[in-house]
């Protein structure tokens, strides 16, 4: 056979092979591009999904904090301003049967959390308290979001649930006794939970969020208050130093008093049976300064018809107590977070007592500074909460404070009248401002020289204490995302 021939006969053996190979790299083109087609159809797809998922998840995180933000009582959305006695004060808690819902309703929306078939329905509150369920839970009107703000919905979370927590809904033995109670409250001491009424109540804030695009989120806090803690270690505390003596005058009549012993149940909260002094100061020298008497009216520890109740406190003191800096933070950290700050207003040189909030009570104990003087002259009514002057305090002894008062700055106290009424809890007076600059504290000084009655003195009670250390915030001490399948 010629060469030509073969020539010819390998050319058409090639020309197949080259159609083979051309069909399987079109083949293998196209499946890359239908791979590059479909990868990008998934990237979308996960993108989206992430987009939804993280929308939810901070929009439920928003219902959190507002629901934990309107626990505070210096928010202007307070729920306390909504629901009367809703929100513990120290002493009375909240009751682990009640619940409170901020609803978020979009526009022509219904959110009502214990319809169970409705899709905002709370599901989670029944696997948390077993012993009686939601229908069981005594259910308190429906407070509404702070949302729309300026046209603007906010958020879409449906609703914020906070009510008081136990072992059981926690599923946590907080005191290892292999038992998760469902009928007493937990409380935080500062160190952990526990069932003993020891520090502050812990509440627990749900929100769930729901997107038009269908994401959906369930967020959990624990949250407890966190307050000043101040600890007195007397009925009246007169805070100096060596060279600036404190002084301490009373007006020896038979109804003044100052007593140590601890006194007034306050919600639930008994006084103690250990009593602190009836007056205390901070160095050896500012005894004498103090005069005492009679001193059967100086009740307290160590105290006696003969001797009376007066002690040097200073290693009992806080440590922010003790020096012009720690008590200055403590002032500042008081004006910053108080409910209410006065100040005289020109050409008046004082806060007159009839500028003191009206709103005070047993339920809505208020922080109160005021920077300056205050004059309770004529003022009859009663207080209830933390008092700060950083001025002089004149005193109406027809005049009653319930809680914590507080003379720090020039640290002068003065009442001059008779009078029929009482401050009862604690009170503290100290210079700050004596120097320039102040390197020391000044001469505190307490005189109540009115005639007979001349008001009823300074009664010791630390369930006033805790009722009129109201929180500065509410610290979240756990936080969880709750599955919603």
């Amino acid at each position: 056979m010629s060469n030509s021939v073969h020539k010819l006969i390998n050319r058409h053996r090639e020309s197949g092979a080259a159609l083979l190979i051309a069909i399987f790299a079109l083949m293998l083109i196209s499946v890359v591009a239908i791979a590059l087609v479909v990868s990008q159809g998934t990237d979308s797809a996960l993108a989206g999904n992430y987009r939804t998922s993280t929308s939810a998840y901070y929009a439920a995180l928003a219902g959190l904090e507002e629901g934990r933000g309107r626990l505070l009582g210096r928010n202007p959305n307070f729920i306390g301003k909504t629901v009367n006695n809703f929100v513990p004060t120290q002493g009375t808690p909240l009751d682990v049967h009640t619940v409170l819902y901020v609803v978020n309703p979009a526009s022509s929306e219904t959110v009502n959390p214990t319809d169970s078939t409705s899709a905002y329905a709370d599901k989670e509150y029944d696997t948390e308290f077993t012993s009686w369920h939601l229908s069981g839970a005594t259910v308190l009107p429906y407070v509404q979001s702070v949302w729309p703000v300026n046209g603007n919905p906010g958020p879409a979370y449906k609703w914020v649930r906070i009510n008081a927590v136990t072992e059981q809904a926690l599923q946590l033995d907080v005191d290892n006794q292999h038992a998760n109670d469902g009928l007493n409250p937990l409380y935080y001491d500062g160190f952990g939970l526990n069932r003993t009424y020891s520090g502050a109540q812990a509440l627990e804030v749900t929100a769930l969020a729901v997107l038009p695009s269908g994401g959906t989120r369930l967020l959990q806090y624990v949250v407890t208050p966190v307050t000043l803690s101040l600890p007195f270690p007397a009925a009246l505390t007169l805070i100096g130093s060596s060279g600036n003596n404190v002084q301490f005058t009373g007006p020896g009549t038979p109804s003044f008093l100052v007593n140590g012993n601890d006194q007034f149940t306050v919600g639930s909260c008994a006084p103690g049976s250990v009593p602190v002094y009836a007056i205390g100061y901070a160095n050896g020298s500012d005894a004498s300064g103090i005069t005492a008497a009679p001193a059967g009216k100086y009740e307290g520890t160590a105290g006696s018809s003969t001797v009376p109740s007066v002690a040097d406190v200073s290693a009992q003191l806080p440590a922010s107590f003790q020096t012009l800096s720690g008590i200055n933070s403590v002032v500042q950290n008081i004006i910053q977070n108080a409910d209410v700050s006065l100040s005289p207003v020109a050409p008046a040189t004082s806060v007159p007592g009839a500028s003191l909030p009206s709103a005070m009570s047993i339920t809505n104990p208020m922080t109160i500074a005021v920077n300056g003087d205050l004059d309770l002259t004529n003022w009859h009514g009663i207080g209830y909460g933390l008092l700060l002057v950083t001025g002089t305090l004149t005193y109406d002894p027809d005049a009653t404070w319930n809680g914590i008062v507080l003379v720090i700055g020039k640290g002068n106290f003065v009442s001059t009248k008779p009078g029929s009424h009482e401050i009862n809890g604690a009170m503290l007076i100290a210079n700050t401002v004596t120097g320039n600059p102040p390197t020391a504290f000044g001469p505190a000084s307490f005189s109540q020289t009115g005639g007979d009655p001349s008001g009823y003195g300074i009664n010791f009670s630390s369930c006033w204490l805790k009722v009129a250390q109201q929180p500065t915030t509410y610290k979240v001490l756990s936080f969880r995302e709750i599955p919603t399948n």
